[in-house]
Order: C-alpha cells, then structure tokens, then sequence
C-alpha cells in the first residue's frame, strides 16, 4: 500500500506521553508517501515533533496548555480522580479542541482521523463528519475493565460522555469516544496489558512506537560511571510539581548505597531543597557529586540505554520505554491509570511497587536492591521487550492505518482554501 497518497491527522491533547507514540507513526506513514498532519496545540506539538510539522490549532492559548498537572491535585485519589480529571480537564478539553478538530478535518480533508483516547473530540468530530478513525492509547488501563466494580462510576461517565456528544458531536451517533469501531492502537502487548476484556476485537497491540526525538536535551554522559549500575527517577511532565518528598526519599535511599550506585533524578519543577536545610553536598558551590545527579532534563531514550532500573510512577509511556530496553522498574503510582499500569508491571514480574504517598528511604532502597539485584526481574523485562519489538512499533501501526484507510470511502472534493496549519519554527520553541 505504500505510496498511495492517503491522509492522516492525528489528534493530540497537550501532554508529552500522549504526543510522543504518534511521532514514530507519523514519520513511518510519511516515509510511505502519505500525508500527514496533527491537530492540537502547536507550541507543544511543533517542540516535540520538529521544524516542518503540520499543526492545526485545535485549542489554546487557555489553561489546556499546561496540560493536566494545570487541573490534577495530588490529594484527589480513585474514583474522585478519575471525576476531576474527566470534569475539570477531559471535557473542558474536547469542547475546546472542537472547532479546530472539525476546521482541521474539513481543510486538511484526511482519509482517516486518529484520535488519542485521550482527545475524545477527535473521535466525536469524526464521527459527525463522517471520517473512519481509529484510537491512538497510550495506555492500556482502559482495556482492563477498571470500572466494571463501580457501576455507578461507569454510568456517570456514560452520561458525561454523551452530553459531550450531544454538544460538539453528533447527537445520534452511539460510537464511545475513547474506542473506535473501527481501529484501536495498543501501543503495548498482552505480555504486558494482559488479556483486554474490552472492545478486544478491535484492538491492535503494536508495542511501544519508539523513534528519536527531534530536540533531545545536552546531558553529561562522563558523569556515568561505567563501573556501577546507574538508575533513573522520573515522575514525568504532569506530576512534576508533586515530587518532592518522593524524590527527596530517592536521594536518601541512594546515598545510603554511596559508591554502589548512581542515581539520575529528574527534577523539572525545581522541588528538591538545594539551600540551609539541605544535604550540605547539594548547596551552590560544593563538591561534585557523583552519586547523585539532578537535573530538569533529560534525554529518556539514549539515557535508557545506560541505566540498570528506573523509578517511576508508572506512567505507561515511561514504564513501556524502560521495558523495551529490558529494563525493570521500581513503579510509584500516583493517579489515574498509573495503579492500572503498576499491577501490570508486578504481574508481570518486571518490576516492584512502591507506595508513592508513605514510601521510605529504606523501602525504596529495599526496592531498588531486588531489582537490581535479582536476575528474575531483568529477565521478566527483557521478555516483555522482546515482545514489544515483536509487535512491529509504529511499522505496525503504519500497516493497520494503511488497511483502514484504503477501506474508507473516498474524500469528498477539497473546500476553498481556509487558514493553514501552523508549523512552528525552531527558534520559537
């Protein structure tokens, strides 16, 4: 099928984790000859995927652009927060991005819509339209049934869901926003996610779609010491500011191993003291320190390929990243899909849990021990890795968009023309 000219938008809320799969699929689908576009937030689109990218504006300049950490709180657990989140963040979200999906679909005139399980207007907008879409997830935890114990928390969302519909899509469609008819891309495997008990027939497990990212950030690769294992903490982009006291437990399990270990912690809110009151080796002027390094940054993908484990809070993108380079995780989730994704990582046997909220030093560094220190959690990793690369990654996904959009009914002639896309240069971002 490759060359046929087909067209694909993608549509992306404003979160790294969520933007980041599409890349790879987007480039793959690109060097097949199709064209290829994205409809969401330029300024954050356009920094992760580089000079040239077509990016229709679907919402924003507003409080979507912070992404969800603008609306999450980290004392709001279970269903509470699965209601925040949908309420506060999620639909607020899709009635912005709306007008744009619908302008961008009408202008860009694509032959299939693929729409983040997490941009539910992208799959409404579709839908009314009349374009195939397929599902982009980013993560699994919607396949597992979670709400099949709370049914009036799954009923709540069902008539949230449709009173969404009723306003930005179409009033007597019946498709669930977060699960094409169509197409649903699992960028995981069941050796992971286990055994969907959701919308299973139509869901393609291709693994993680890992491609190099267009502005990776400097690092200073002769701080590694090849003669001990290196670890790297990550709470991700959206609980950034919620770190603090996890990652100060993280500094104090690792240099209570001083000289055994390294550990990268990734700090990009600035949370960890670094003034009176801290470890005096963190004040402005000392020593080097080569135990622990702090920074805001960091180059996830080349990085992975130089540490032993990683400590995360189960954010599918990174725990997926991580077990496609066979490495095992200590996982601290916080919210939202993150316990959904910590089970699957311990059923699997890559991985130990930690509590986010109450975890010590010393349980920490317990934890840290038996990943690093027993071969059946490396070797659980591994495994799953090799399933993710067998799944074939944004080739595979490029395979099924391929399939689905030579079965979808040819566009309709293009409308005058309208305003473009936006591509953002380099030296704004």
């Amino acid at each position: 099928m490759s060359g046929s000219g087909h067209r694909f938008l993608f549509v992306v809320p404003p979160l790294v984790g969520h933007i980041n799969p599409t890349l790879g699929v987007g480039a793959e689908l690109a060097a097949r000859g199709h064209r290829v576009a994205w409809a969401g937030v330029p300024e954050v689109v356009g920094r992760l995927a580089g000079a040239g990218a077509a990016v229709f504006r679907c919402a924003g300049p507003g409080p979507v652009e912070g992404g969800a950490d603008a609306v999450r709180r980290a004392d709001v657990r279970g269903p509470e927060a699965l209601k925040f989140l949908w309420e506060r963040f999620l639909v607020p979200l899709a009635e912005a991005m709306a007008p744009g999906v619908r302008a961008a679909v009408e202008e860009f005139r694509p032959d299939v819509v693929v729409a983040d399980q997490q941009a539910v207007a992208g799959g409404l907008v579709a839908e009314r339209l009349g374009v195939r879409w397929a599902t982009s997830a980013t993560t699994s935890a919607e396949f597992a049934g979670a709400l099949d114990g709370m049914p009036r928390v799954a009923a709540w969302l069902e008539g949230l869901l449709e009173g969404l519909r009723g306003r930005v899509g179409d009033p007597a469609g019946r498709a669930d926003p977060r699960f094409s008819p169509h197409l649903v891309l699992a960028f995981t495997t069941e050796e992971l996610a286990g055994r969907p008990t959701r919308a299973a027939e139509r869901i393609c497990f291709v693994g993680p779609s890992i491609a190099a990212r267009p502005a990776a950030p400097d690092f200073p690769w002769e701080w590694l010491d090849p003669a001990r294992p290196a670890v790297l903490v990550t709470l991700g982009t959206v609980n950034a500011g919620a770190g603090a006291r996890f990652l100060s437990v993280c500094r104090e399990a690792v240099r209570a191993r001083a000289g055994r270990l390294q550990a990268v912690l990734l700090d990009p809110a600035d949370t960890l003291d670094t003034g009176p009151g801290a470890p005096p080796d963190t004040w402005p002027g000392a020593p080097p320190d080569h135990d622990v390094l702090v920074v805001r940054e960091v180059p996830q993908l080349p990085l992975l390929e130089r540490v032993a484990a990683v400590v995360c809070h189960a954010g599918h993108n990174t725990v997926c990243e991580a077990l496609w380079h066979g490495v095992p995780l200590v996982v601290a989730p916080i919210r939202d899909d993150q316990p959904v994704v910590a089970g699957q990582v311990v059923a699997a046997g890559a991985g130990v849990r930690v509590r986010f909220g109450r975890v010590t030093a010393a349980g920490l560094g317990e934890a840290l021990d038996t990943v690093l220190d027993e071969p059946g959690c490396r070797a659980a990793a591994e495994r799953v890795g090799a399933s993710f690369r067998a799944a074939g990654g944004a080739a595979a996904a490029a395979d099924h968009l391929e399939r689905l959009a030579a079965s979808a009914v040819p566009s309709a002639p293009p409308p005058a023309p309208q305003p473009g896309p936006v591509t953002v240069p380099l030296e704004e971002r």
